[in-house]
């Protein structure tokens, strides 16, 4: 019976007695009774984060050995968005954008360095307006960007991210003077990782009882970096048989100045193709995949083997995307597919199709008016700059003619269509990609004159706003 069923029952019990009489019936249990019926047309919702993941899940088809059942076990049971993208390739900044529904141009939180708090101080972020609105509100682990968890606000109950066990002998690949962008196996088990911590934690909370409806955040770290893990997950991805991105080596000679600045060819990509590390670097990104994929397996059983399984809406996400080598880069902090690009998985019981994919373009800026949709909820006045997915969770393939707008510090943008990627930068130069017949964007055309109106159509989504830096942190 899932917990709708027993709020109703419960309900019901309250009001009725033999032969539909009311009995018993007070001004207080009128009260009670309205809440129950309240809270039992409101579903819970568990909220899914994961740290650093771009496309390389098996729904996804973006990367050939990636094992990932319990992602893919979850896009089987509701709609997988295909080409959803980020707000900004940077985990404070994209996270903000996600959680209060306002761009980064809209706030000036363009950077990890960037408390956005100040600088919004009345927006009402997503778990905040749910607390609110009469949700028992919990979370754990890495759901705003660590510095910034807003915690008084936003949570009745906030764990923050704890430590990882770190092997010995480090940097593990042998690159020095590069902090933690470090790869290999830590001699632990499962359990000593806080991802794990994470996960047995949502896990108890969706064993027990609650009275009304809950949204449970559980935040994974991994595959942020260092890509540290326990052996068995190493042991999945033999070093020798992994496969390498499709790499141009002259794909920047056709990319403006700034985009090669981004990009940084001579740093990350320079030392990890030197040092002999590229298939033992993209074996530890594989090998944490799979890690946060087992944690999450565990919350997922969890809920479906529980009452609260037929009303509950999962929601999972990647906060951006990931290079590893692709266009000479590493990391996230560009404004091209693989940085931008991330999972984005819904299943709404009794609104999500099972196991269809949505091929629109959709930004993760639409999350926090979705969920309000789906649940019910007044949303905050004159707030919030996506639009809900609805739509597009009932009809995968309904019409959509909404690009995604990525920003990566001021005034450099990306639109992502359908069918086309076009960047400005802050100094007016510009990129164009032919996304169905140059997926790995190798060719800028932004010079060729028969795309002019295809720019300028595309450029009419940039925005027209561009605030000032938000201060940054001194220390």
């Amino acid at each position: 019976m899932s917990s709708l069923q027993s709020r109703r029952e419960f309900l019901g019990t309250l009001c009725k007695g033999a032969a539909g009489a009311v009995v018993g019936y007070t001004l207080a249990d009128s009260i009670l009774a309205r809440q129950v019926a309240a809270d039992a047309a409101r579903p819970n919702v568990l909220f899914i984060a994961i740290d650093d993941l771009n496309d390389w899940v098996g729904c996804l088809g973006g990367h050939p050995d990636v094992q990932t059942p319990s992602l893919d076990a979850l896009a089987s049971r509701g709609v997988s968005f295909t080409h959803a993208y980020c707000s900004a390739p940077a985990c404070n900044p994209s996270r903000a954008s996600l959680l209060t529904g306002i761009r980064p141009s809209t706030s000036g939180v363009y950077h990890n360095s960037q408390p956005w708090r100040p600088v919004m101080p009345d927006a009402v972020t997503l778990p905040q307006l749910f607390k609110e609105q009469g949700y028992e509100v919990r979370g754990r682990g890495k759901i705003f960007h660590g510095r910034f968890p807003d915690q008084e606000s936003s949570w009745h109950e906030y764990i923050p991210k704890g430590r990882d066990p770190l092997p010995p002998n480090r940097p593990l690949n042998g690159i020095p003077d590069t902090a933690h962008f470090d790869w290999g196996p830590v001699e632990v088990p499962d359990e000593e990782m806080d991802d794990t911590k994470v996960a047995n934690w949502g896990v108890e909370f969706l064993r027990q009882q609650h009275g009304g409806p809950f949204f449970l955040g559980c935040g994974f770290f991994r595959p942020h970096l260092p890509w540290y893990v326990p052996p068995k997950y190493f042991e999945m991805y033999p070093v020798d048989g992994v496969a390498l991105p499709n790499v141009n080596e002259d794909d920047l000679d056709d990319v403006p100045e700034i985009g090669r600045k981004m990009a940084r060819p001579e740093g990350d990509h320079k030392r990890v193709t030197e040092t002999n590390n590229w298939r033992r670097a993209v074996q530890g990104y594989l090998a944490c995949i799979s890690f946060v994929d087992t944690q999450i397996g565990k919350v997922l059983d969890a809920l479906y083997s529980s009452p609260y399984a037929e009303d509950t809406i999962v929601v999972l996400w990647g906060d951006h995307g990931w290079h590893l080598g692709e266009k000479l880069h590493w990391r996230k902090f560009a404004l091209w597919e693989e940085a931008t690009h991330a999972p984005l998985m819904f299943v709404a019981p009794g609104v999500t199709p099972a196991g269809e994919p949505c091929d629109r373009t959709t930004s993760f800026l639409d999350i926090y008016p979705t969920l309000v949709e789906l649940c019910g909820l007044e949303p905050p006045h004159d707030q919030l700059e996506g639009v809900s997915l609805a739509p597009l969770l009932q009809e995968p393939a309904a019409a959509w003619e909404r690009p995604a707008l990525t920003t990566h510090g001021r005034n450099n943008h990306s639109v992502r269509s359908e069918a086309w990627r076009y960047i400005r930068y802050r100094d007016d130069t510009e990129e164009l990609y032919d996304e169905g017949n140059d997926p790995l964007e190798w060719t800028n055309l932004a010079d060729r004159p028969e795309h002019a109106e295809l720019k300028a159509e595309l450029a009419r989504w940039l925005p027209k706003v561009n605030a000032e830096d938000a201060p940054r942190l001194t220390r």
